[in-house]
């Protein structure tokens, strides 16, 4: 089973993509996911810490090879141009006997599922919260942002039965078994 390293909504900070390449390199996770949201900080954020697109591509781009990224809402065409990876909508993976949506969240989320069936699991950033909740059988993982949290910045191991989310110090901050 493949081993993912989630993280989301760095927008555009140099210093949370170099401490969530950091994390991911030191996990030996097999593939770093990106919820969305990488480059920009967006009209209603502050700017985040070391705001600077063009680093975060750079340190982005060094693991090109092992990316998936979904598309955000302030993400745009034109950071496709700066990123050796493509970005995508959204992204099922298997995940054992269960599927794994990834998408950013401001779409699908706990609220508004896509088409997913009991055992499912859906991952999304977006509101910068950790939170799991289990809607009509989904397991609905919203994972904070890295840059901008309103809780605890923080990344998430995926594997086969779980998914735990960890702050930046390697503190366990939710851990789901599905």
């Amino acid at each position: 089973m493949m081993r993912l390293f989630v993280v989301s909504d760095l927008h555009g900070s140099a210093y949370w993509a170099q401490r969530s390449i950091d994390s991911f390199v030191q996990s030996g996770a097999d593939k770093l996911v990106l919820l969305g949201d990488v480059y920009n900080h967006g009209p209603r954020n502050p700017f985040p810490r070391e705001y600077a697109p063009m680093r975060v591509a750079e340190y982005l781009n060094s693991v090109a090879d092992r990316i998936i990224a979904v598309t955000g809402n302030c993400d745009s065409e034109v950071d496709a141009m700066i990123s050796n990876f493509p970005f995508v909508r959204d992204c099922i993976i298997p995940l054992g006997e269960r599927r794994l949506y990834l998408t950013h969240g401001h779409v699908y989320n706990k609220n508004n599922l896509p088409k997913l069936v009991k055992g499912d699991v859906l991952m999304y950033g977006h509101f910068h919260i950790n939170e799991h909740a289990v809607v009509d059988g989904v397991h609905c993982i919203n994972l904070s942002s890295a840059a901008l949290p309103k809780d605890t910045s923080a990344y998430c191991i995926v594997e086969e039965e779980r998914a735990t989310i960890y702050d930046f110090d390697g503190k366990v901050v939710l851990s789901v078994k599905f």
